[in-house]
């Protein structure tokens, strides 16, 4: 559910002349909400918002929603405020994917293998390769789009240009079930058209500190030199991007496949908790099912973080990369414990007595500094040489808990992911 600024003004005819056009950036329109109407077709028309319980947030609304006030990060809360009639339904994550993967594999791979995915309902394509049997990116765009609707009831918005950027804001500014094409002389243009907010990366932050500086939008900032915006950004890699942006270029390529960077997962209290026990009990859940993600890919994790959100809603992260990498449950949450007792700066004396000194309202756990299994040697320390040598078992103790672990797979692939779980 983007929420990225649209001009009424962009979306209109700015030519024909697909020159050099070989870029198509995809974005399924409302893509939760609009799976769950194709599965439920009576609610077809309705106020739709994805995302349920007292303390969630909206995942996704049907356009029928928006004139609400809807969108997507609101409090469901304040969403069923704005619509009590709205028809909400909780998050099926399992079933959207299903039904990404089936669009990626049955449409997407029918063009080119030149799919950058970027998230469940959005990616690049680069079509130079398939121009010799489609002739023009357009009429890959409105196969692409009739086919998807066709064969699973959903609407997806494309934007064709010459380089990633301006195919992403031509998208956005396609929506919903759209198709704009920005030719390549035109694309500075229609960028500067924009409020600064619509260049992807821009942020609320960002674009305070570019308007304290007198930018005010993409016009202004393209008439800026880089030495101005390295003063308003304080970076010069951000200043050379950003005045490459409010040109309309773009030197990034579209990339078939980018390892993934990290594993997470992360719960929501139903009420705020300051109990050591229960955010104990949530991390390793969350370790858990990282921990089930990495084995699942083939991965190893180095770093470990931990994610906290409190009652005020502010945020905290803490990280620790370990020498050994880590796939196990058992060695992650033990992890996640002392990076979570440190980011609190809890003393032995508040670890012994269970609370917590402040409330959580959210904690999560996720796994980066990856690499393949297979490719990634283990080195025992030399601690673990000589208690080896001296009899101790602790190292064969981690190699019986991973296999466990592992055992736990496979029952959970069998009987579904909720059959069992691992004590710490």
């Amino acid at each position: 559910m983007s929420t990225a600024p649209r001009l009424a003004a962009a979306k209109r005819d700015w030519g024909g002349d697909e020159t050099g056009c070989t870029v198509l950036h995809i974005d399924m329109d409302a893509f939760y909400a609009s799976c769950e109407v194709a599965r439920h077709p009576e609610f077809k028309g309705l106020p739709l918002i994805v995302g349920t319980g007292p303390r969630s947030v909206v995942s996704a609304a049907s356009y029928e929603a928006r004139p609400y006030g809807i969108n997507s990060a609101m409090p469901v809360a304040r969403a069923r405020h704005l619509c009590p009639n709205g028809i909400f339904l909780p998050v099926d994550m399992s079933y959207y994917r299903a039904v990404s993967r089936s669009i990626f594999s049955q449409v997407f791979a029918r063009v080119t293998d030149q799919v950058e995915q970027v998230s469940v309902d959005e990616c690049y394509m680069d079509v130079s390769a398939a121009l010799r049997r489609w002739g023009r990116p357009t009429n890959i765009a409105r196969w692409i789009r009739q086919r998807v609707a066709a064969l699973f009831h959903v609407t997806c918005s494309v934007g064709v240009a010459s380089n990633k950027l301006i195919a992403k804001m031509a998208s956005t500014n396609a929506k919903p079930d759209g198709m704009l094409l920005i030719p390549r002389a035109r694309q500075a243009e229609f960028i500067q058209l924009m409020p600064l907010r619509a260049i992807p990366g821009i942020g609320q932050a960002l674009e305070k500190r570019l308007k304290d500086w007198g930018i005010e939008d993409v016009a202004a900032l393209s008439r800026s030199s880089e030495a101005e915006l390295v003063q308003a950004t304080g970076s010069r890699i951000s200043a050379h991007t950003l005045a490459l942006a409010s040109q309309g270029m773009d030197k990034r390529v579209v990339t078939p496949y980018t390892p993934e960077k990290s594993i997470g997962a992360e719960r929501t209290f139903l009420e705020d908790t300051a109990s050591l026990k229960a955010v104990s009990d949530l991390l390793r859940q969350c370790s858990d099912e990282v921990a089930s993600s990495l084995r699942k890919r083939g991965l190893l994790a180095r770093t470990i973080t931990v994610k906290l959100r409190f009652d005020d809603l502010k945020y905290m992260t803490k990280s620790h990369t370990s020498r050994v990498p880590l796939h196990a449950a058992s060695a992650i949450h033990p992890e996640a414990m002392r990076l979570l007792q440190t980011m609190l700066n809890m003393t032995e004396e508040q670890v012994a007595s269970g609370e917590l000194p402040r409330l959580i309202r959210l904690a999560g756990v996720s796994a980066s500094s990856l690499s393949k299994a297979e490719e990634t040697p283990v080195q025992p320390s030399l601690d673990e040489v000589l208690q080896e040598e001296e009899g101790e078992t602790e190292s064969l103790r981690r190699a019986q808990l991973a296999t466990a672990e592992r055992a736990l797979d496979s029952i959970r692939g069998r009987y579904g992911q909720g059959a069992v779980k691992f004590g710490l």
